[in-house]
């Protein structure tokens, strides 16, 4: 799907989706703002959220728990603090990539490592990136250097499905596509025909279409869509991160050289791999990345929940 087969359709002025428009519309004033204005707003929006006693406060915090235990709980509080502030700040920097001018946008950007990506032009790529909070800003920074397709969830809301839409392809040129999720075949196809594809496997999807490999030291279920895609395409994977910089800089953008000798053909193996290269793009930035995210709630036979609240 690209930004013109989003149609606006009649149907979404129906009175039920008027909260939408309005979430939107107030969103989209706000990011009106200057930068540093954002940062701030998005900050007490992180801060109030931390302050309420939410399902996803509990997994971020079992998740630090887990995944930084050589820390100690004054530290883990603090980590579990910023990472909070840095998802309230996502949110606006969600409003900067989807509705920002390039011209504007593009003053935040610091880029590094361009030729890695580049020098497989005309070749299938799957750029590979992680849920950090920075995600959006990251997807557009990239959309504005390189022609690149994209993989997406869509969204229950048709009205938010189409500004989601609308908003991820606003700075791609107009052959960029959107795939759904669970679209393998267009992504496939589109990898072979020598085409850019965004795509993170950072997250649980069940091990119907994956295996357990070790993260942060713990079995998790990961996907093995990247080294099967690699392989069945001929696509290299080139993996990309984005960070939020300190002191009002912007973000940084890097480029990261090409997985060598990968796929092995091991399941395992390469997922390993794969996690490996997740944990050490997290140990950069761990308050930005979406701990949020029930990333071990998939647990081999006899493991008991990790989420369980301890009553």
């Amino acid at each position: 799907m690209n930004a013109k087969s989003a149609k606006f359709q009649l149907s979404f002025l129906k009175p039920g989706f008027f909260k939408t428009w309005l979430f939107f519309g107030l969103w989209r004033l706000a990011v009106f703002l200057p930068y540093t204005g954002l940062l701030v707003l998005g900050k007490l929006i992180g801060l109030a959220l931390f302050k309420l006693p939410t399902h996803r406060k509990h997994i971020a915090k079992r998740n630090i728990e887990l995944c930084f235990a050589e820390l100690d709980s004054q530290q883990q509080a603090v980590l579990l603090r910023d990472n909070f502030i840095s998802m309230g700040i996502a949110i606006m920097e969600l409003g900067m990539a989807w509705w920002w001018s390039k011209r504007r946008f593009s003053k935040l950007l610091q880029f590094e490592g361009l030729d890695n990506l580049r020098r497989f032009k005309g070749k299938g790529v799957i750029l590979l990136s992680i849920h950090h909070t920075t995600l959006e800003v990251g997807a557009a920074a990239i959309a504005m250097v390189a022609e690149r397709d994209g993989m997406y969830r869509a969204h229950g809301n048709p009205v938010y499905d189409y500004l989601q839409i609308k908003g991820r392809l606003h700075k791609s040129s107009d052959n960029s596509r959107l795939y759904e999720r669970r679209d393998v075949r267009g992504t496939m196809k589109a990898l072979k025909a020598g085409r850019t594809v965004w795509y993170a496997p950072d997250q649980d999807y069940g091990i119907k279409q994956g295996v357990f490999a070790p993260f942060f030291g713990i079995q998790a279920a990961t996907v093995y869509a990247t080294a099967r895609l690699a392989e069945k395409t001929g696509a290299v994977v080139v993996p990309f991160t984005h960070v939020r910089l300190p002191d009002n800089q912007g973000y940084k953008i890097s480029v990261h050289p090409a997985l060598e000798n990968f796929p092995v053909g091991d399941d395992i193996a390469d997922a390993t791999r794969i996690n490996r290269l997740v944990e050490q793009f997290i140990r950069v930035q761990p308050d930005q990345y979406l701990w949020a995210h029930r990333r071990f709630k998939t647990r081999p036979a006899g493991e008991a929940d990790f989420y369980t609240k301890i009553q």
